[in-house]
């Protein structure tokens, strides 16, 4: 992943269509229907024959050519697995991954309806803890060359690096905010022990899993696919504290384990990987802070009581790393 995020300034409508009928080789009509995302740019288009479908335009600068590549690889081969995920299109040329200059590139997705999966009761529990299983089994067979590799050594490293020099946090609350991040990146660095690191969704959240009628479960939105202990992949999805949830986890782990083996010592990795990931939205906000909007949508973003309501945030994180009771 570069350092560098640049906006997307120079994707037009025109732009849009011109990249989607050249790829796919047929006409479109002027249906052009943005979708909610937070980090990429994606659209419903139309074809003049009626048929819908998704356009996903990455964010220059975030991830290589052969990185998202190696993303569309592991849905590819979910999809050949029978794992139900969305797969991108083959466009013309053979490579389901298109250029529309200026460093944009995109794929396109048949449009799939569904609703946000909803864990209403045990029977939901196992079933996605079985659909994880299948889909590490996938994830397991090769490594990812290009893609990040969640440990701190590396990745929140990198992140607390960028953050205390980028210029996003105020004089008056920068030596404490980096005094927490130094001190929360020194425990993270000590508890982190070798194990498993396969493929991964990477954002394995409830947004990301579609309920289809009559078909089941759907993994959606690999665009975070990284590398790391399985255990990511599964601690999203409880509604709170491993030790709050105590039956949706055994469920889920009961769920996996009859597909898959789940070494339970990785529990001890979730309030490491709750960290991680608070440390990483930080950064990336941080990278995106000039873009187009950015203020609108976040209101307050970067003021000294932002800084000191995160700076709070993260000495209580760094309390429960401590105390963890699956450490």
């Amino acid at each position: 992943m570069e350092s560098t995020l640049r906006n997307f300034d120079e994707l037009t409508p025109g732009r849009i269509f011109e990249a989607a009928e050249r790829s796919l080789l047929r006409p479109f009509s002027g249906v052009l229907l943005p979708l909610a995302s937070y980090i990429n740019r994606v659209y419903e288009l139309e074809s003049r024959d009626r048929e819908r479908f998704i356009f996903k335009f990455y964010r220059p600068g975030r991830w290589s050519r052969t990185a998202l590549l190696e993303e569309h690889l592991f849905t590819l081969e979910c999809r050949d697995a029978e794992i139900p995920v969305i797969a991108p299109l083959r466009l013309a040329g053979g490579s389901t991954l298109g250029d529309a200059g200026n460093g944009i590139f995109f794929a396109a997705f048949p449009k799939r309806w569904g609703r946000v999966f909803e864990a209403g009761d045990d029977a939901a529990w196992l079933r996605i803890g079985a659909l994880l299983a299948r889909l590490h089994t996938v994830g397991a067979r090769r490594r990812a060359q290009h893609r990040l590799e969640l440990d701190p050594r590396r990745t929140t490293f990198e992140e607390v690096v960028r953050l205390l020099s980028c210029g996003a946090v105020g004089a008056r609350v920068r030596d404490p905010f980096a005094a927490i991040l130094k001190e929360l990146l020194r425990t993270l660095i000590r508890r982190w022990r070798p194990g498993e690191t396969i493929r991964l969704h990477g954002d394995c959240h409830k947004g990301n899993i579609l309920e289809r009628p009559g078909e089941g479960l759907m993994l959606i939105d690999f665009d975070d696919m990284l590398s790391g202990p399985p255990v990511q992949d599964l601690w999203l999805l409880l509604p709170g504290p491993p030790e709050e949830c105590g039956h949706e986890l055994e469920l889920l782990l009961k769920g996996y384990g009859t597909l898959r083996e789940f070494d339970r010592a990785e529990l001890g990795r979730i309030e490491l990987l709750r960290a991680m990931r608070m440390i990483y939205y930080l950064d990336w906000c941080a990278r995106q802070r000039d873009d187009a909007g950015f203020a609108e949508r976040n209101p307050g973003w970067g003021s000294d009581l932002f800084w000191r309501g995160e700076i709070s945030a993260l000495e209580e994180q760094l309390a429960r790393i401590i105390a963890a009771p699956f450490s």
